[in-house]
């Protein structure tokens, strides 16, 4: 298959590394300064699983290219506009799209501008850094990569995808349930994300806290409150499996909103926390907390959000 990665960032430079590190058809899609950095210093991850450095196929917005069997889309929320511009003339009738966002809203835009059928649902779990010279740093022991249809089906297209992540050394997982799986990721990142940030701390100091432990129990709570309510495909006990994810943490993990806090770069506060106020106001329910973290990230972008460059 071939396959064109949005952004060589984080996410995107460390899965579409490893898919060309085991002899997949694979190019970026970046900005030119992105693009200036590879072409001078390779793609270069240090991981916990190995380092590589490689000099990949890269693209600016523009660029003449033939179309992509499948487009992985590794952006973040407030990047989403701009990438499905970005990528509208790499997309053909057969191109499958499969977005690795954070969320469940970016799933209905890339419907309203490419088609139902095009989207397929994803998600990841890694921790991984971009630093100041566009090395990827990964430093947690999951580097998983889920994927799979919205209706569940095995199909023909699917299974081929199967396939080609096959053998890569990241997991690669197809999933039958990949809408269910991703509200999951939804309420653990928004709880995660949401305290990381508020007290601007890795998630260890936060448990050692009585209250911080208290308002991260509370928060999952009010989150899984509004989903429950608009009947998103939780299961049973998804809140008992969350917490004990956050819990089981290692003491330093930080939220990838929190970095970008750190860094001085936007969040993505609406695609998170505003969506889920949004939500709530429809149905009644209080949010608090979710208002407190929402106050504090707007607060930031307002105060001390560095110009983007």
């Amino acid at each position: 298959m071939k396959i064109l990665v949005v952004g060589a960032g984080a996410i995107g430079g460390y899965f579409g590394g490893r898919l060309i590190e085991k002899g997949e058809d694979v190019t970026f899609l970046v900005r030119e300064k992105r693009k200036n950095q590879l072409e001078n210093n390779g793609l270069v991850i240090e991981s916990v699983h190995g380092d590589l450095q490689l000099k990949p196929r890269t693209l600016v917005s523009g660029d003449f290219s033939s179309d992509f069997d499948v487009i992985l889309l590794s952006t973040k929320a407030y990047q989403l506009q701009s990438a499905i511009e970005d990528i509208r003339p790499y997309v053909s009738d057969h191109t499958l799209i499969l977005p690795l966002l954070n969320g469940i809203s970016h799933i209905e835009e890339l419907m309203g501008n490419f088609g139902e059928e095009k989207i397929l649902g994803g998600l990841c779990f890694i921790e991984s850094t971009l630093d100041d010279q566009g090395k990827i740093i990964q430093t947690s022991p999951s580097h998983d990569f889920v994927f799979g249809e919205r209706s569940g089906e095995n199909t023909e297209r699917i299974l081929a995808l199967q396939e080609t992540f096959a053998g890569t050394i990241a997991d690669f997982r197809l999933s039958e349930n990949i809408e269910q799986e991703m509200w999951h990721k939804y309420l653990f990142i928004t709880t995660l994300s949401g305290v990381t940030s508020l007290f601007r701390s890795s998630i260890g100091p936060i448990r050692d806290q009585e209250y911080g432990r208290k308002k991260t129990h509370s928060l999952l709570q009010e989150v899984s409150s509004i989903m429950r309510r608009i009947q998103a495909p939780l299961a049973d006990n998804s809140e008992e499996i969350q917490l004990n994810k956050l819990m089981q943490l290692s003491y330093q993990m930080k939220s990838s909103l929190q970095r970008d806090m750190e860094k001085g770069v936007p969040t993505e506060a609406e695609h998170f926390f505003g969506y889920l106020i949004q939500l709530a106001s429809k149905t009644d329910l209080a949010t608090p907390i979710l208002e407190a973290i929402y106050a504090n990230l707007k607060i930031y972008e307002s105060v001390i959000l560095k110009p983007l460059n």
